[in-house]
Parts: structure tokens; sequence; C-alpha cells
């Protein structure tokens, strides 16, 4: 029964673990490429491991930068003329997005009409957090048994699912907390106008009469 129970566990958090995010795609040169940028979320302090396999061209130099969508803009990294496969490893400096971004650059003695259909083929891995943990090395580091590694995943999935759960209670706090002064701000505005058509309609009727004084038709 224990067992059966171990293995529900170990198939219900695979099944939530996040996934590799994988892509292939093909990247067009030119003389100022614009940056192709492949964004996923990431918290603080989450490993990011990056594995770009870029195929064979001639006259070509592709670059790659990783950067976060935070306000300061952290470019972590930056790799110029990237060939075959290239491994990169980063540590995100705050919530939000990460992105990997490339750019295929034309070689100058290359004519434009001729660059029309040159490209390179790029094959793009992404791991996050648990998913960048090599754990085979950390078994074979420590003598750790098959179970033992699966639990040692299983501790950084639902470490990771803590911390997300940790982020989207701040976030709704933050949520809360910007209705409250919204709200406020609403009703002292609501408040101030009342006030203020108030004392404009007492201005209104004082000026009148004293008009219809001057003019004599009221006492």
């Amino acid at each position: 029964m224990a067992r059966v129970t171990t293995l529900s566990l170990l198939a219900f958090f695979a099944f939530i673990a996040p996934f590799t995010h994988a892509i292939k795609f093909a990247l067009p040169a030119a003389r100022l490429p614009i940056p192709k940028c492949i964004w996923n979320a990431a918290h603080t302090h989450a490993l990011v491991i990056v594995t770009a396999n870029v195929g064979p061209g001639t006259h070509q130099r592709v670059d790659i930068e990783i950067l976060d969508s935070t306000p300061h803009r952290n470019v972590y990294l930056s790799k110029r003329d990237i060939k075959g496969e290239t491994r990169l490893a980063v540590t995100a400096h705050g919530e939000g997005e990460v992105g990997v971004c490339f750019k295929n650059y034309l070689s100058p003695d290359i004519k434009l009409d001729m660059a029309r259909n040159m490209s390179r083929t790029v094959d793009l891995d992404i791991d996050i957090g648990a998913d960048a943990v090599d754990y085979n090395a950390i078994a074979n580091q420590e003598s750790l048994s098959g179970l033992e590694t699966e639990m040692r995943k299983l501790e950084g999935v639902v470490k990771e699912i803590v911390d997300e759960l940790e982020y989207l209670k701040k976030r709704e706090e933050r949520f809360a907390d910007t209705n409250l002064v919204t709200n406020r701000r609403v009703q002292n505005f609501a408040w101030f106008t009342i006030l203020a058509l108030a004392a404009l309609g007492v201005w209104q009727i004082l000026h009148l009469r004293s008009f219809f004084k001057r003019k004599y038709l009221i006492d």
C-alpha cells in the first residue's frame, strides 16, 4: 500500500512539474538584424540553463544575449559568433521573465539581394529551476539510489511550487493594496466634487441675490 502511495505521488508531481521549453526556428540574416527573443517566466535565484544548437551557415554571425524583463533590464550574458552547440547558465536576479535573444548578422561582403534566403537554424532548449539541475551528477557524487534521486527531484519541484504560491500570494496582496488605494482616491475625489458643487451653488445664489438687489428687483 505504501509503495502504491509513493508511486502515485511520484506520478502526480511528475505531471505538475514544469516542462523543458524547447523550440526550433530559422533565424534570417540581415545587416541590422531584428533580435529574435524567447521569453520564459523565472523566479528570483532560479537557475536557467540555455542550450542553443546553431546550424551551419556561411557569411553569417549569430550572437546570443540573455536578459530579463525587470525594470533594470539586467543583461546576464552576451556572446558573439556562437556555432554548433552552446550551453549557458545564468541565475535570475528577480521575479519576471528571462529572455534569450538571437541576432544573425550578414557579412558585409554579401550583396543584399543574395541574402534573401540566407538563414541559420537554431534548436533551443531552456531549462528553469528544478529542470536545470543535473540530478544524475548529484546521484553519482552522493551515491544516491534511484528512489533517493527521484525524491531529490520531487523536493526541487515542491520547492518551486511553494515559491510559486508565495509569489502569487504576494502579488495578490499587492493588487489588493492597489485596489484599496484606488478606491480611497476615488472616494476622496467624489467628496471633493460634492463639496465643490455645493460651494459653487452657494456662490451662485449669493451672486444672483446681489445682482437682483442692484436692479431693485428684490429688497
